[in-house]
């Protein structure tokens, strides 16, 4: 298995970045990743005050899929999630939803094992391993890991963990795909402004699906089919991830799009990845179940 160190690192998703390693399609990588705030919290006295804030958010790569072109996809699998023995996690004074409580920067340091993050001595967590930033480089201007698109990014979607494959619209020749900001845990919406961001490493198989075109990031699971989708406002993202969802279906089965309005309404439940974010970020998840009744393949897998 090919391995990616953290030393390789981008701030924003780029077309123009020289790749950090290029691989064949289908290959599966093992990658190291900083936590969000670029591994600066170590210890109880290490403040957020302090911290570089332009070294914020690293996603490591970026890695070059040979066959990835642009207009076509690229298939992500993610193989396992691992972490390393501490986390961090913060509120501060204007960011996040409750922001408004707080008139200062706080930060808690957590120790991560197999059972889960031990948030105090009546406390344990149970791990709910994601990736927050990933994608591929977008089609216009750089884009800051801070900030969720088309082409992926901070997503903070608790969904993207092991067992799902994400697809992503491909906009520069061998994608440059990266990833980072990893969470031991976090709730949908990460209404904080941080989840528990922790290091570790991300298995993921990279495979290039010329074919494929696509607006915006969708995904897969064992149960579910998601699409995914950010905006300025979470009205306008639920609306974006909605109609793609129709689109995507009624174009593969054919059916009539009243009909599948209709049946998304009973099914699928809308769910808020991030509300923390420049731009908010939902997903639409419809079971599977419901789309095999109607012969609906997306995939291979």
């Amino acid at each position: 298995m090919i391995e990616l160190s953290d030393d390789k690192f981008f701030y924003a998703f780029d077309k123009t970045l020289e790749p950090a390693l290029t691989v064949a399609s289908g290959e599966t990588v093992r990658i190291r990743t900083k936590d969000c705030f670029g591994n600066q919290i170590q210890t109880p006295e290490d403040k957020l005050d302090n911290i570089d804030w332009d070294a914020i958010n690293p996603a490591t790569g970026p890695i070059f899929v040979e066959g990835a072109v642009a207009g076509g996809a690229l298939q992500v699998k993610i193989e396992q999630i691992e972490f390393d023995a501490q986390t961090s996690m913060c509120v501060g004074e204007d960011e996040g939803t409750c922001g408004d409580r707080f008139n200062a920067w706080s930060t808690k340091l957590a120790p991560v094992t197999e059972t889960g993050v031990v948030w105090n001595d009546k406390l344990t967590l149970p791990l709910r391993p994601m990736i927050g930033v990933i994608g591929v480089a977008p089609a216009g201007e750089p884009v800051n890991c801070g900030t969720p698109g088309s082409h992926g990014g901070n997503m903070d979607n608790t969904a993207i963990t092991a067992g799902a494959t994400l697809y992503f619209p491909v906009s520069a020749e061998g994608a440059l795909f990266g990833c980072g900001d990893m969470h031991s845990a976090m709730g949908d919406g990460e209404i904080g402004v941080s989840g528990a961001e922790t290091a570790g490493y991300a298995t993921v198989t990279l495979t290039a699906l010329p074919e494929l075109a696509l607006k915006n990031p969708v995904m897969e699971n064992d149960t579910h089919f998601i699409t995914i989708a950010s905006a300025e406002t979470v009205d306008e993202a639920c609306s974006i991830a909605v109609h793609d969802m129709l689109d995507i279906i009624c174009a593969r089965t054919g059916a009539p799009e009243d009909e599948i309005t209709m049946l998304l309404s009973l099914v699928a439940d809308l769910r808020i990845c991030q509300i923390v974010d420049p731009e908010k970020t939902v997903r639409y998840e419809m079971p599977k179940y419901a789309l095999e009744a109607y012969g609906f393949k997306f995939s291979s897998r």
